[in-house]
């Protein structure tokens, strides 16, 4: 599927002819019917009704006319704001960020940085803390909500810490545990732990083990996980438990239980960027971070 058989659709939809709609794009009028005609084919999907000569929208052709219209919106628009007025080139701000741990901070500052550089592509995209790492040191974004802080040693970055996760323990549902309203970190000594593993998560394994000694017990971790929904299936499955941020709550949980400790137990959640970097909109940007942090406390 490319752009134009989404452009062809919408001259027809809008139309509601294929020969005025042909001519609109000065196509020939059986190319236009044929290339419909494979969309929806490739979508399996029926977007016309076509009934003695007139044509009508299908209930899912409607829906699909109101998405495509916005997707070519938001093509047109990125296209304008990468070429600029009079076609000069203009810059770009890409953010990288952990969907599965939902920053208030980041749509909080979005509105502004739009107001502040219209013109400038935004540019988000759904990252583990290990690709935005690895995207960082590879220039392919400029700034990561990388949550917990790496080692930066063999890195030129630069870091701001933006929150306090508080941290909750996730416990297999029929865990005698579960009883308590909340747990001391002491209680949790004979339990193995879920993790997260390095290679998405680089430095969780070290705060874990760290937070046990500080507790006064050595940590066992029994099974690690990539992602935050893999975990929370390891802890239903009885293989552990789990030290997770509050915000993990929102996803589905089904057999496990998040209980608060006391006293509250919180991780730094920070953003980096490369020491490097010197463009303009990630210094603002990085302001605008700071400012609505200031402002949101």
């Amino acid at each position: 599927m490319e752009l134009r058989h989404l452009r062809y659709f919408v001259a027809v939809a809008e139309a509601l002819s294929f020969t005025r709609a042909a001519k609109n794009l000065h196509l020939a009028q059986p190319s236009l019917t044929r290339q419909v005609r494979n969309l929806e084919e490739e979508l399996g999907v029926r977007l016309l009704d076509r009934k003695h000569n007139r044509i009508e929208l299908t209930e899912k052709g409607r829906r699909f006319l109101f998405g495509t219209k916005r997707l070519l919106a938001m093509c047109a628009e990125n296209v304008a704001a990468i070429q600029g007025k009079n076609g000069e080139a203009v810059s770009e701000l890409n953010i990288g960020y952990i969907a599965n741990i939902h920053y208030g901070l980041l749509p909080a500052t979005l509105g502004t940085f739009r107001t502040l550089y219209p013109r400038v592509a935004l540019n988000l995209f759904d990252m583990t803390c290990a690709e935005q790492y690895q995207a960082l040191d590879g220039h392919k974004i400029d700034l990561g909500f990388v949550g917990l802080r790496s080692d930066p040693s063999s890195r030129d970055m630069l870091f701001e810490c933006v929150a306090h996760d508080t941290m909750l323990v996730a416990l297999p549902a029929r865990h005698p545990l579960v009883k308590k309203p909340k747990l001391k970190l002491a209680e949790l000594a004979p339990q193995f732990f879920i993790g997260m593993s390095a290679k998405t998560h680089p430095g969780a394994r070290e705060w874990l083990l760290g937070i046990c000694e500080g507790a006064g017990f050595s940590g066992r971790i029994l099974q690690e996980a990539d992602v935050e929904p893999t975990a929370i299936r390891f802890v239903a499955d009885g293989l552990g438990v789990a030290f997770m941020p509050e915000q993990v709550t929102g996803l589905p949980h089904e057999g496990v239980v998040f209980k608060p400790l006391s006293p509250p137990l919180q991780r730094e959640s920070t953003i980096a960027w490369r020491e490097d970097n010197t463009s303009q909109p990630l210094k603002d940007y990085i302001q605008i971070v700071k400012k609505t942090l200031a402002r949101l406390e």
